[in-house]
């Protein structure tokens, strides 16, 4: 309980502290200095020092995608078990030990994976004592982790419940059998199954480690109150001794699918209704302009088109959205609704006939010049804490956008006109590619609705 009380007393006066600094940061320009490593490690650094806080991130090219056949899972598996054991200075700590470690240095240490990226995250005060052992504890978990079996086995059973719950709610059926469907020869469609994490052995995490958490595939991103020789000393503490790199084979490109509904029975009241394609790679020269138009098409909130004529004029959704979510391959477009199910052949229809009209006749420029003040607007909302810049700096590095990318954006996004959203629209939204997953008690009856009509591009 003292350990608890403890810091708690620490995080509420950084809390405390951050509030009143953070409209200062927000204001102010993202200064990113870059270079590399000596076993090449690419690093990304933001001086901050408004605050005693350190934050470092690590993200290899190790994401899902990156998934042996048959064991979809290995590397949430991997990254996640980093923090339950290491051996540190000839004594191994289990992730009791490791807890009771960063509660005592007020610091947290977390695993994470996505489809591209998986890594490590640190959250420490900055003061010397502080900040070196919490990097020491992070340093072990990225060189020495030792895997323990009980816990392998425990996250294994705790990820197979999870999706044996997973596919009893409609909207969790929906995204799975979603990404399935626009991915059905890549890694990007492959999802963890019961059978795949029974499959994961300790020696596929030692080795999926071994393989992709290497210096040649590292990206690390620092921001807080140190200077430039600090942050360069603690890229090389955290990358000098990882595994040699290896050569490992990168993502294939993604193949569109055919247009088609997949249609899955659930006996829920509301029918969950994803559409969408693959359609953009991070660092696509038309990703200014699709986040303008899709800012107007769904993205918007209650200003979007769908969100109007979907919801407000028809009340088929309480909630109607679109996006698109760039990845190292053709990242998904999605349009995304729940819809009663009496209603759900109604919503499709008119959703693919916004989408049909905004592609073929672009916005207007009311909407434009509304969706480009809102976006350059928003940005600040997008940099008011470290933990949001660094997740930017972290984007930027692993994806190697330019280094002014978001000191440019303001000047990207006032510059898209009309013209170039519905040209990006146009080649990356192909309707007759688009997919429709449907997930209701009559998803069938919605079938010859949602595959009706589409023109060809």
């Amino acid at each position: 309980m003292m350990m608890k009380n403890r810091l708690t007393r620490r995080l509420i006066l950084l809390g405390v502290a951050w509030l009143i600094t953070a409209p200062l940061f927000a204001q102010a320009s993202v200064q990113i200095e870059h270079w590399t490593t000596a076993g090449g490690a690419r690093v990304y650094f933001v001086a901050s020092p408004a605050l005693p806080i350190l934050d470092v991130r690590i993200d290899f090219a190790a994401g899902s995608a990156f998934d042996p056949p048959g064991k979809a899972g290995l590397a949430e598996l991997t990254s996640s078990l980093l923090t339950s054991g290491v051996q540190q200075n000839g004594q191994a700590l289990d992730e009791e030990h490791i807890a009771e470690q960063l509660a005592d240095l007020a610091a947290s240490l977390d695993g994470s994976a996505d489809m591209d990226r998986a890594g490590l995250s640190l959250r420490t005060l900055a003061n010397p004592a502080q900040r070196s052992a919490a990097l020491a504890l992070m340093q072990a978990a990225l060189q020495t982790p030792t895997f323990p079996q009980a816990v392998l086995t425990r996250e294994k059973t705790r990820a197979a419940a999870a999706i044996a719950e997973a596919e009893t709610r409609p909207a969790a059926i929906a995204s799975r059998r979603f990404r399935q469907a626009l991915y059905p020869q890549h890694p990007y469609g492959a999802v963890p199954t019961e059978a795949s994490l029974s499959a994961i052995t300790r020696a596929d995490v030692v080795d999926y480690w071994r393989q992709h958490f290497v210096a040649g595939r590292a990206v690390v991103s620092l921001i807080g109150d140190i200077n430039r020789a600090e942050a360069e000393q603690i890229a090389e503490q955290l990358t000098a001794t990882l595994p040699a790199s290896a050569a490992l084979a990168e993502l294939p490109a993604v193949s569109l699918p055919a247009a088609a509904t997949v249609s899955v029975p659930h006996p829920a009241a509301q029918s969950h209704l994803h559409i969408g394609l693959p359609a953009l790679q991070r660092g696509d020269p038309d990703y200014y302009a699709l986040q303008v138009g899709n800012y107007i098409l769904g993205g918007g909130g209650f200003v979007s088109r769908l969100m109007q004529e979907v919801r407000e004029k028809r009340g088929y959704a309480y909630s109607v959205y679109s996006y698109f979510d760039p990845r190292l391959q053709a990242g998904p477009f999605v349009i995304g609704l729940q819809t009663k199910r009496e209603q759900a052949q109604a919503a499709l229809a008119l959703v693919h006939a916004q989408l049909r009209e905004f592609i073929e006749q672009g916005p207007s420029e009311t909407e434009m010049q509304a969706a480009k003040q809102n976006l350059i607007d928003g940005l600040a909302l997008k940099l008011d804490s470290n933990a949001k810049i660094l997740s930017h700096l972290a984007m930027i590095g692993f994806y190697h956008l330019p280094l002014d990318y978001l000191d440019s954006y303001p000047e990207q996004i006032a510059a898209i006109t009309a013209a170039q959203v519905r040209a990006a629209f146009a080649r990356h939204v192909l309707t007759d590619h688009l997919v429709t997953v449907v997930v209701a008690a009559d998803a069938a009856d919605a079938v010859d609705t949602a595959t009706a009509g589409k023109p060809n591009n």
